[in-house]
């Protein structure tokens, strides 16, 4: 019997295995996945009653869309090898996707999950796009038609617009790196808002705005970023983050910019509106400040002094026109009393029956004769004289 050394049948089972299952496809769930400092991951691959150990080497471990989680059913592709100093098999792991849904499908999921709980999708954060853009930049790539398009609607819309064009690549393993760096340098240029964007295509293709290092340049910046990536049915990580999502780049700039037509002719609507509202305003001040004219003038001291001289014309005229009936009045009176003075007055009185009684030469009364005096009676035309022989009281 030809014996064997372990390292011999080491060897021989190794050469075996290796050449009999050069690829194979595995389908089993994870368990004790390690990840090890130097970017290889240990695993193990089960079902309800087996296991296999795994190793997916740094190289194709970074080319993974997804993370690895314990549990998660997988289908492995991979060759068989020999670990000789141990004369254990495992599985040497080419790719690994997820059973069931594709590897980018899932690791969209994961991102999403993760930024949404780091609060990366808030609406409260969202920065307002201004409506009257100076300076704009675009992130795209020089050579896509997504950048000949935004430029033909942003020239036909909005002519005043400042736009610097940030050329990188949109595809492939270094675009999301490319991508990030860009908005960081536009970002500290003080730019109204970014644009990032490109064209249609597959999954694959717009995988760079679905990258992590694209959504926190996004999430970070200062600058509103507004996500253009792909058609109106294609949803991405960058179009989640971003400050306002737009379903293709043309209508990035259609959402962003004012049309110039539209503001001329609502600058004539407005102006009309504004002569218009003047003319009335002017109006109705005109009006009301002749109102007012007419109060002032109404309670000025000017108006108040002509009232008061006017009262006092009226009161001059009443006075002078009350003293002259008070004049005529009295005069009347006097007239009147004149004439029964007149009447009555023993001088100018109708002498008949009148005399005047005078004793030695002196005219007495009447009242002072005593009895047996001898005293003259005289009127304007007879002189007697006489002796009181009688006296008494009427």
């Amino acid at each position: 019997m030809h014996t064997l050394s372990v390292s011999s049948l080491n060897e021989q089972i190794k050469a075996t295995l290796e050449s009999s299952f050069t690829r194979v496809f595995v389908e089993g769930e994870l368990s004790r996945i390690t990840f090890h400092n130097s970017g290889h991951i240990y695993f193990a691959l089960k079902d309800s009653s087996s296991s296999l150990s795994g190793v997916m080497f740094r190289g194709n471990a970074s080319k993974l869309k997804f993370n690895l989680e314990e549990g998660m059913k997988v289908v492995v592709d991979g060759a068989i090898t020999l670990y000789k100093p141990r004369g254990t098999y495992q599985i040497n792991c080419f790719n690994i996707e997820p059973s069931g849904q594709g590897a980018l499908a899932l690791a969209y999921e994961q991102l999403k999950q993760k930024l949404f709980s780091q609060g990366y999708f808030d609406i409260d954060i969202k920065k307002q796009i201004p409506k009257f853009p100076s300076k704009i930049a675009l992130i795209t790539s020089a050579s896509g038609a997504a950048l000949q398009d935004m430029l033909r609607v942003a020239n036909s819309r909005y002519r005043v617009l400042e736009i610097d064009v940030y050329d990188v690549l949109v595809q492939g393993d270094m675009a999301s790196h490319l991508i990030s760096n860009a908005i960081i340098v536009a970002d500290a240029k003080n730019y109204d808002f970014i644009v990032i964007g490109r064209g249609g295509g597959s999954l694959e293709d717009l995988w760079a705005f679905n990258e992590e290092v694209v959504a926190d340049a996004i999430f970070r910046a200062s600058t509103p970023i507004i996500s253009a990536v792909g058609h109106e049915i294609d949803y991405l990580i960058s179009d989640e983050v971003a400050d306002l999502r737009a379903p293709t780049p043309s209508a990035a700039m259609q959402m962003s910019l004012p049309d110039t037509n539209e503001l001329l002719l609502n600058l004539d609507s407005i102006s009309s509106q504004l002569t218009h509202l003047v003319s009335q305003k002017l109006l109705n001040l005109r009006s009301e400040i002749s109102h007012l004219f007419e109060l002032f003038e109404g309670h000025s001291i000017d108006k108040k002094l002509e009232q008061k001289l006017q009262e006092i014309k009226v009161l001059k005229d009443s006075f002078s026109h009350s003293i002259d009936m008070k004049i005529n009045i009295s005069q009347n009176q006097l007239d009147n009393l004149k004439s029964m003075l007149k009447s009555k007055h023993p001088n100018l009185k109708n002498k008949k029956g009148f005399a005047q009684i005078s004793k030695n030469s002196k005219v007495i009364d009447i009242s002072s004769l005593e009895l047996q005096d001898e005293f003259e009676v005289q009127s304007d035309e007879v002189f007697i004289s006489a002796k009181v022989l009688k006296k008494g009281k009427i």
